[in-house]
């Protein structure tokens, strides 16, 4: 797991490095999965899986930073996704990723997001798509949502885990 967030850092530096502090603990949630509990339904109130979390936060990444932002066309497999028949796609399709793929995915996105962000120098600076209406969202509003995003799936990731750790214990009982 990476360092916790410098308490001395300036504002931006915080929001990145906050942002980069819950984008580990992600990724270290797919350190500790095979292929088949990342695609599990585990908790019988939920659909989520921890391969629908991840590769939610892929798309959120694209779609904020790449989409939002800049206006560009989103990345693929976003860009073809038939999110309008299956809004929740990326969570209903990752089933059929494995861990590695998401994996990759995810850290393409996150890179990518870094990557346009390194080239805005203000946090003020608008992004080019509106949201929420008519309003153009500043990189700080950005950076400030993304964190919001991430910290609130990683504790979802932490419950799914719990349920894999309580699923793997039943299966040593029962081997026994």
């Amino acid at each position: 797991m990476t360092n916790y967030p410098n308490v001395a850092a300036d504002e931006r530096r915080s929001l990145e490095q906050f942002l980069d502090f819950h984008r580990a603990g992600v990724l270290q949630t797919l350190d500790e999965v095979s292929d088949a509990e990342a695609a599990a339904r585990l908790l019988p109130a939920t659909e989520l899986t921890v391969g629908g979390i991840v590769k939610h936060l892929a798309a959120v990444e694209d779609l904020w930073f790449s989409h939002k932002f800049l206006d560009v066309p989103s990345a693929e497999p976003w860009r073809s996704a038939p999110f309008d028949q299956d809004p929740d796609w990326e969570f209903h399709s990752a089933a059929a990723n494995t861990v590695a793929e998401l994996r990759d995915l995810y850290e393409n996105a996150c890179a990518a997001s870094r990557k346009i962000a390194a080239q805005v120098e203000s946090l003020d600076e608008r992004a080019v798509r509106a949201s929420f209406g008519e309003q153009l969202v500043s990189l700080r509003w950005i950076y400030l949502h993304m964190l919001e995003e991430t910290a609130q799936h990683r504790g979802h990731l932490d419950l799914l885990m719990d349920a894999v750790r309580q699923t793997r214990q039943r299966g040593a009982q029962v081997d026994r």
